[in-house]
């Protein structure tokens, strides 16, 4: 496909180089001239120094020509804008990074009328993220398959678990319900396991199985699965806007500190009483432990300021046996991050990217190929696809202990007429299944690339 992206901030070159690896066309347009050059240094794609939103600069990226055209500036206006010129002056499809919370209620007339494509608001879609989080606080990681009906969990294995040491067909021997697991993550390196791989103490596990079956294994697991009543949310930003409002639906107590007075009576005007707003320095030890941090169940640290965040969980983590998120905007500490026990960790621009890949992805699929979503999983080291079986094939009608898969590949979940099947070696894939898969291996395009 032919993409242009306006915009070479992380998320902007985040997606050119994820985009360009799967082998599209792109074109990448910024008014800073040192982000052009490094975006097209460590990619290869064309690159234009200019507006985005003026005519003249897209018709020299060949707007004429774009399947897709992207708009990932730090200005909703100016992304909204440049999706209306390049949609009057091409078929393509149009996607806006749009973050003002007074456009949310607006989505369904700006993608109508306006005839945009897609609209991504990366705090919203973090705070998803983190909500999903705490309803099942004893994932460390939740990804969402299927509009929402697959869950593949991800959690550590302690040391006093009775499963530790154990083949997984021996775990799922001793758990009398349906689950699957789809990755180890062990000194940094992925497992793709089968039924003779031994698990360790330590080990991060990527499992799936329905909600209730999980907290029945967490439980045999011995992983602590205590159901949250209250969260502590520190900083006072869109994300923590989004945040309260979900968790106030699911019936949460909320405490939110946030330094900015102006910004705390906003808040406190537009949430009702189970939101209570305080104005302080959330960094503040003595403050969080008036405030009754001993009797608080979850803890987000979403300020500005990643080091904040860092620092803040860390000492939550250090002192205190409660559930932890952490939002982190630069994806160039992951690495080191990882290391460190600030809980579970949210990267609202790698979410922005994989929104938006998912969705070139479906058009591609409506084009020949056939993967619908993709995620990376276990720090990035998986991916996650999810496929559709559109016609008969030599993966079709056959039971899955009988195909020869390449290596470091599972598959994981079937979706057959809305119901979720959890597969042993003797299920078949039909047409019109969707199919999940985890794999280490990359560049997977269609369900038949699975076979060796």
């Amino acid at each position: 496909m032919n993409i242009i992206i306006v915009g070479c901030g992380k998320v902007g070159s985040t997606l050119a180089e994820q985009l360009d690896k799967e082998g599209h066309d792109i074109t990448v347009i910024d008014i800073r001239p040192e982000a052009v050059r490094r975006v097209t240094d460590s990619a290869d794609v064309m690159g234009i120094e200019g507006n985005g939103a003026v005519h003249s600069v897209l018709s020299e990226a060949g707007i004429q020509y774009a399947d897709v055209f992207i708009a990932m500036t730090d200005s909703d206006e100016l992304n909204l804008l440049a999706c209306l010129i390049a949609k009057k002056s091409s078929t393509c499809h149009t996607i806006a990074r749009v973050r003002n919370p007074d456009y949310v209620s607006e989505n369904h007339f700006i993608k109508e009328k306006l005839g945009i494509s897609m609209l991504v608001n990366p705090e919203l879609e973090a705070a998803n993220a983190m909500a999903r989080l705490f309803s099942i606080p004893s994932a460390i990681e939740v990804d969402t398959f299927e509009r929402g009906r697959i869950e593949l969990l991800t959690t550590r294995l302690p040391s006093a678990s009775p499963f530790v040491d154990c083949q997984i067909k021996d775990v799922l021997g001793r758990f009398s319900g349906k689950l699957l697991i789809c990755a180890i993550e062990r000194n940094n390196e992925v497992i793709i396991p089968d039924g003779n791989t031994f698990l360790r103490a330590n080990d991060k596990i990527s499992f799936i199985c329905n909600r209730k079956e999980s907290s029945n294994f967490f439980k045999k697991a011995k992983i602590e699965c205590n159901s949250l009543r209250s969260v502590m949310i520190i900083g006072g930003g869109k994300i923590s806007y989004y945040l309260a409002g979900k968790l106030c639906d699911y019936g949460f107590k909320i405490k939110i500190i946030e330094k900015d007075k102006e910004r705390c009576e906003y808040l406190d005007s537009v949430f009702p009483g189970n939101v209570v707003v305080i104005n302080g320095d959330g960094s503040d030890r003595k403050l969080l432990l008036e405030e009754d941090l001993y009797n608080t169940d979850g803890f987000a640290a979403i300020t500005d300021f990643d080091e904040e965040n860092v620092m803040l969980s860390f000492y939550i983590n250090s002192n205190f046996n409660i559930k932890t998120v952490t939002k982190i905007n630069k994806l160039d500490i992951e690495d080191m991050i990882d290391k460190l026990p600030i809980g579970s960790v949210v990267y609202p621009k790698n979410i922005t990217a994989e929104m938006v890949i998912s969705y070139i992805r479906a058009l591609e699929n409506s084009a020949g190929s056939n993967v619908q979503t993709l995620y990376n999983i276990v720090g990035g080291k998986a991916q996650a696809l999810e496929f559709s079986v559109k016609t008969a094939s030599k993966i079709t009608d056959i039971s899955l202990c009988d195909l020869n898969l390449k290596n470091n590949i599972i598959i994981c979940c079937i979706v057959r007429n809305g119901k979720t099947i959890i597969p042993s070696g003797q299920d078949q894939l039909k047409i019109g299944d969707s199919v999940v898969v985890v794999t280490t291996n990359r560049n997977l395009g269609d369900l038949k690339d699975i076979l060796s």
